[in-house]
């Protein structure tokens, strides 16, 4: 067209008077098409200024005159429609026509009003049918309908207007997002973010305190992983509280604020073996009595366990050499080969029992499904039970060497059960479903010291030859239990590594510790030393580490709580005998100091001797850091003595001083 081909010439180097020539011609081609579709009605004194504003607005060298004589003048005689006109021309104007309207008012973009009138045609779509619902509504009511029903019907259609509501006026900047749309985005807020995005608009504010993403929330940071989303009516209150716990359950830790219980048995018992889980406390005594402690509900039924008949019957009973505890049983290893199985729930006489040719070298119990394994020298039997509750031997094998240590392999219910065992300098892995357990790792004079398995690593310590005085020292190997390949090599002390613990800490750490006197933390992600503390000057016997404190215990007897970031010593607590059990959780810790000694010389244990008692014993401490502070009854022992208890002189006297209960002092005398 001719519009065009003068557009498509026309460059920045025009003359104005060449300017003035194009608006010119422009303006008549305009006007012939006006021509060609004559008005029927003369148009308004608003729509001639818009006109002219349109056509003439730009032009400002030309004169008032001419423009007064291009108006178009019509009489009102010949209509009276009035601006309906200059609405039906603006309907059948080309786009084209439109868009140099658009260019000559001077707008940049004109998209922009078709963008508006869209979103406008929608809203109004919106309301026709909300309207026609409410039109039908009103329509069956007239029909005769029972008021009840009508009212009903009415609420369920306010309830769908209030969701199509709800679904559609959710902002994003310029965009308006489906509700479930934008929940799925802002669950991968945290809580501060959240909270800012609470602040931006009421729509926001909604989306931002939804109950499903403070569910999300409380279960991402540990807490109530049971429950469900319909379990709590406002979970943005409960992680509240939770983190409130937390925090004073911490700050307990720190100041060693709470109650200490001593698992106390009777006299002539030495305690050999200890094993906790989900606040069950198992012990073995030389006398052969095994016993359950329920620390949540003290007076269970199930504290009591018997042996099996055969051993009950014999006149001197065997000592027990090994106990473990899960969920749901518990099992014990007897000096004679017999190994029983109890039930947490009842207790009561054994729910499964056999026999070995000798002593049993290790026991091992998997922590979350009813799995039990025991080594016999160098035989190793795997048993388990069926989902009818019933025990049976699934592996039997024989190994080259000893077995001097094994573990299962946690979280691994719906799987077959994998066993990692340490023979001499071998390590073993032992599935039922292969034929013969593989080879992990063998170094010829370089036995292993100790072993921990998780999920998918395994660790142990291995102990260098005497004559390799160029091999780095003592070290700990970590391997894939995937790819049975070797992940990462950590250590280098001259010490030995006396202890591991790899299934309890937190991802991507190891904690051990050595014959050095030290406790160390390890990046298994890089191979380096986080953490390195003097601990017990007789070597560390036992260890467990979570995200901000470390727990350990020596052969010296004292047990020591540290900080992990700035490795810093909080309290220590010291007994007689080496510490060889250390375990806690969020709020309870379980220590046990089990003397080397079981049969103990110069003095007779089984009188009524209670020094000499206590003196080889051992004994098993308790203590609940959930517990309310300012509570009588949860003050520690040590610091409730009244002066005559016999075994005084072995606590610190005056930490009794601010807490002395003397005959007629206290209100309850």
């Amino acid at each position: 067209m001719y519009i065009y081909t003068n557009l498509c010439f026309t460059n920045d180097d025009m003359t104005a008077n060449e300017l003035v020539a194009f608006r010119e011609r422009w303006k008549n081609e305009l006007n012939s098409r006006k021509d060609e579709n004559p008005p029927v009605c003369a148009p308004s004194s608003s729509s001639s200024r818009d006109d002219g504003d349109l056509l003439g607005q730009k032009d400002l060298n030309k004169p008032s005159d001419v423009l007064k004589q291009e108006e178009p003048s019509c009489t009102e005689d010949e209509g009276g429609f009035g601006g309906g006109s200059a609405a039906a021309e603006g309907e059948d104007r080309p786009q084209y026509v439109s868009i140099a309207h658009s260019l000559l008012d001077g707008r940049t973009s004109p998209l922009l009003d078709r963008i508006r009138q869209e979103r406008t045609r929608r809203k109004r779509q919106y309301h026709d049918m909300t309207s026609m619902c409410s039109a039908s509504l009103q329509q069956q009511q007239q029909l005769g309908q029972p008021q009840r029903k009508g009212k009903k019907e009415e609420e369920l259609v306010d309830q769908l207007i209030q969701d199509l509501n709800e679904v559609n006026d959710i902002p994003f900047f310029d965009i308006e997002l489906p509700y479930e749309l934008a929940l799925k985005i802002f669950q991968y807020l945290n809580c501060a973010e959240l909270g800012r995005c609470a602040q931006v608009s009421r729509a926001w504010r909604v989306l931002a305190e939804d109950g499903v993403l403070w569910f999300r929330l409380c279960q991402r940071e540990g807490y109530h992983q049971d429950a469900s989303v319909s379990s709590s009516p406002c979970w943005k209150g409960t992680l509240r509280d939770c983190r409130s716990s937390a925090r004073t359950v911490r700050s307990n830790w720190k100041n060693r604020v709470g109650s200490v219980s001593q698992l106390q048995f009777e006299l002539g018992k030495i305690l050999c073996d200890v094993s906790s889980c989900d606040g069950f406390v198992l012990a073995g005594y030389t006398s052969g009595d095994v016993r359950l402690w329920d620390t949540l509900h003290w007076d269970s039924t199930a504290s009591y366990l018997k042996t099996n008949g055969l051993s009950a019957n014999t006149h001197s009973r065997p000592h027990v050499s090994h106990v473990q505890i899960n969920s749901t049983v518990a099992a014990a290893s007897y000096e004679d080969g017999c190994v029983d199985l109890w039930s947490t729930e009842t207790g009561g006489e054994p729910i499964h029992h056999y026999q070995t040719s000798g002593r049993i070298q290790a026991l091992a119990l998997s922590p979350d499904s009813p799995v039990l394994v025991s080594a016999t020298g160098s035989n190793v039997r795997l048993d388990c039970a069926n989902h009818r509750g019933y025990w049976r031997t699934v592996c039997e094998t024989q190994l080259p060497k000893t077995v001097e240590s094994l573990t299962l392999v946690p979280s691994r219910a719906d799987q077959s059960p994998l066993v990692v065992l340490a023979a001499g300098d071998d390590v073993y892995l032992l599935n039922p479903q292969e034929e013969q357990p593989r080879n992990l790792h063998s170094v010829y004079g370089h036995p292993v010291t100790c072993l921990d398995a998780s999920d998918a690593l395994v660790a142990f310590g291995v102990k260098r030859a005497g004559w390799a005085m160029h091999d780095g020292g003592n070290k700990i190997h970590v391997y894939s239990l995937e790819t049975g390949k070797p992940t990462v090599c950590v250590g280098g002390s001259p010490g030995d590594f006396t202890c591991v613990n790899l299934r309890d800490s937190p991802p991507h750490l190891l904690v051990c510790g050595n014959k050095d006197r030290r406790v160390r933390v390890f990046d298994l992600r890089s191979g380096s030393s986080l953490v390195s503390l003097y601990a017990h000057h007789m070597g560390v016997a036992s260890v467990q580490a979570d995200e901000w404190k470390i727990v350990s215990g020596g052969d010296e007897g004292l047990v020591c709580v540290w900080e992990m970031r700035m490795g810093t010593k909080l309290w220590e607590l010291h007994n007689r005998h080496p510490v060889r059990y250390v375990r806690f959780n969020t709020s309870t810790l379980v220590t046990a100091n089990i003397p080397d000694d079981k049969s103990p010389r110069g003095a007779c244990i089984t009188d009524d001797d209670l020094t000499a008692h206590r003196r080889h014993r051992g004994v098993i401490c308790h203590y609940d850091f959930s517990e309310d502070a300012l509570s009588q009854d949860h003050i520690l022992p040590i610091c409730r003595s009244d002066y005559i208890d016999p075994y005084g002189y072995n606590y610190n006297i005056n930490l009794a001083v601010p807490y002395d209960r003397l005959s007629g002092s206290h209100p309850s005398h």
